[in-house]
């Protein structure tokens, strides 16, 4: 749901008249939520493992109830206060929400299973966007105009994040968690608050080289503000854009099944997978982006500003559709892989928790940077740059992580290399 009203441009507020105002709102309100979500997410695997998954996800899941609310609050009473409050709030619990998730996503399976257990993640998350996005095109089909979305849209959403707090609670506790072949998870079997904040450190000092994938954590949410600001909220109506979000979102789905899938291929080594996702993910940044610069070059932040923005009748509007489709589908493809570059690492739930945690954290902290360069009253970035920032960044970051692909990444990590991290023994696990 934060995905589908984000996607919108502006959280969904404003008319073009009102563009900088709710830009502003947005922009603050995220800029706020990423600069906390940077502090705590870097931290919250500490929570996680302290706390256990259901109570992480389910305070996670509150703070987007809120959020959401904030911006309905706004539409109607100018309220920056309130948007502002909300970003802080969804930054605490946003952060310990992704600890959880990615602790679930990357420990749960076994190895031979990892890609696909994330995609099938993704997928399921993205399906949320999609149905937000759908409920978006049809609430708002007939504004042709640069409007403001309706309000049973957001309220809609907000129902739809308190049952999805509420349905965390459902879940079986990790400790109880068998697997097929009979297995269990490996974790803390005694956690404590203290075990788990030396935890943290004990993490990079026994897997150091994590620090290569930092630059590929930081680049991974940077490009969402040039895409869902100043490309789909710059240049579409709000109609054009509830459609764009809306295939955005399944071209994530459609990009997560294959690369999850691809991943797991059963007749490659998991080595040689790691290095051939490398470098299709290469391929893709400069193929992808390189489209992008094509269609940047035809407009201007000013331009954005004085003009009403594009139908989907407008005769030019393929070339853009598939853009975004485009920008949808390399997202999940980098997502994925970064997700899985970390599960071929580990397999033990305790640190994959606090690789989830430096992950949401430092992807943060570039989002909390990017989202307040592009809502800076008066002199904003010019799109250009903000463009070349995102492909720059993509590019580089893959270069630093090489050596982790090479390196690091073997064909199955041994039992006893993961137990060294807990108080388990291998008769634990089964």
């Amino acid at each position: 749901m934060f995905n589908a009203l984000n996607g919108l441009g502006g959280a969904g507020l404003g008319g073009a008249e009102q563009l900088d105002n709710d830009l502003y709102a947005s922009t603050a309100a995220n800029s706020a939520l990423y600069a906390t979500f940077a502090v705590v997410g870097f931290f919250a695997g500490t929570v996680t493992n302290a706390l256990g998954i259901r109570i992480a996800l389910s305070f996670g899941g509150l703070g987007y109830c809120v959020y959401i609310s904030s911006f309905l609050c706004y539409k109607h009473t100018q309220n920056l206060g309130y948007t502002v409050f909300s970003g802080l709030l969804l930054g605490c619990c946003a952060g310990v929400l992704w600890s959880a998730q990615g602790a679930i996503m990357m420990s749960y399976p076994p190895e031979k299973l990892k890609g696909r257990y994330i995609s099938w993640f993704w997928i399921i998350f993205n399906l949320g966007a999609v149905i937000g996005s759908l409920v978006q095109l049809g609430l708002n089909i007939h504004k042709s105009g640069q409007e403001t979305v309706s309000d049973s849209t957001y309220v809609g959403f907000m129902v739809l994040t308190f049952l999805g707090a509420c349905l965390s609670w459902t879940l079986v506790d990790a400790k109880n968690v068998v697997r097929r072949d009979g297995s269990r998870i490996i974790l803390m079997k005694n956690p404590t608050w203290k075990t788990e904040i030396l935890g943290l450190w004990e993490t990079l000092r026994s897997d150091p080289y994590v620090i290569l994938l930092f630059p590929m954590f930081f680049a991974s949410n940077w490009f969402y503000t040039y895409q869902f600001n100043d490309v789909n909220r710059a240049q579409f109506n709000v109609r054009t854009r509830a459609l764009n979000n809306t295939l955005y979102w399944l071209a994530q789905m459609v990009g997560a099944l294959i690369v999850g899938f691809a991943l797991d291929f059963p007749n490659i080594r998991r080595t040689t997978r790691a290095k051939a996702a490398w470098a299709v993910m290469f391929v893709l940044t400069f193929a992808v982006w390189g489209g992008g610069y094509v269609f940047q070059r035809e407009y201007t932040r000013d331009d954005a500003a004085s003009e009403e923005g594009h139908d989907w009748t407008w005769n030019g509007y393929i070339g853009p559709m598939v853009l975004y489709i485009s920008y949808g589908f390399y997202d999940a493809a980098w997502q994925t892989c970064v997700y899985w570059f970390m599960g071929a690492i580990t397999n033990n739930s305790r640190k994959l928790a606090n690789f989830a945690g430096f992950y949401k954290g430092i992807q943060s902290a570039g989002a909390a940077i990017i989202w307040r360069l592009d809502g800076l009253k008066g002199s904003p970035p010019p799109y250009m740059n903000l463009f070349a920032s995102c492909w720059v960044l993509l590019a580089g970051s893959l270069i630093v992580a090489l050596p982790v692909m090479i390196l690091k990444i073997k064909d199955t990590v041994p039992v006893e290399e993961d137990l060294k991290f807990t108080d388990e023994t291998i008769d634990d696990l089964w």
